[in-house]
């Protein structure tokens, strides 16, 4: 056993036993925007991110496949948009540093945020949405909440393994205040609202 793992292990098994239930978390969503699709564009807007124009209804996705097609390099992590880099051959995560567009399917978004999240399941790989150029996410408008109260209330913190919030690219700002996008991470973030369609 590891040394990380014999830490690990010797934490669980000294967590404290609480029978006492956590306290209740008022979810402030009383009132919510008259639009969730409109407050979540504009906290998407605001946090560098941008919400990518609809397709015809006949062919959801086409705004995706128009950004696709002067990528070198296209990784899909959902079944939706078939590429021929696949996910289950990655031998090494760093090997991803390689993709100019990933694209996921969101778990669910926040209005209040612009924010979306994605899970160890969402992603296959965890640092797929941090190594490729550019990040585009799928995301059911049904799918939008009001606030971050509301999301820490699902079931995803519970369920999987990795849980992150995104709200755009990566972004650093040095002392003058010059905001640079991209710095660490991807350095753009669009995501399409499209229905599952699996």
């Amino acid at each position: 056993m590891s040394s990380r793992d014999a830490v690990l292990a010797s934490v669980r098994a000294n967590l404290p036993k609480l029978k006492q239930p956590l306290p209740s978390v008022p979810r402030f969503d009383a009132d919510p925007p008259a639009s969730l699709t409109e407050a979540f564009g504009k906290g998407l807007t605001r946090m560098g991110g941008r919400l990518l124009d609809p397709g015809p209804t006949d062919d959801v996705l086409a705004p995706v496949r128009s950004l696709l097609q002067q990528s070198r390099l296209v990784c899909s992590a959902t079944p939706e948009i078939t590429t021929q880099y696949d996910l289950a051959n990655v031998e090494n995560a760093r090997d991803l540093a390689a993709v100019d567009h990933a694209v996921v399917r969101a778990a669910f978004g926040v209005a209040e945020t612009g924010s979306v999240l994605l899970t160890d399941c969402d992603l296959k790989i965890n640092a797929l949405a941090y190594l490729a150029q550019h990040l585009i996410v799928l995301l059911d408008a049904k799918q939008i909440l009001v606030n971050l109260h509301d999301a820490y209330a699902r079931s995803e913190f519970r369920s999987y393994s990795y849980t992150v919030f995104h709200s755009g690219p990566s972004a650093t700002a040095d002392i003058e205040g010059v905001l640079i996008l991209g710095a660490q991470g991807v350095r753009s973030l669009s995501v399409l609202l499209a229905p599952i369609t699996r």
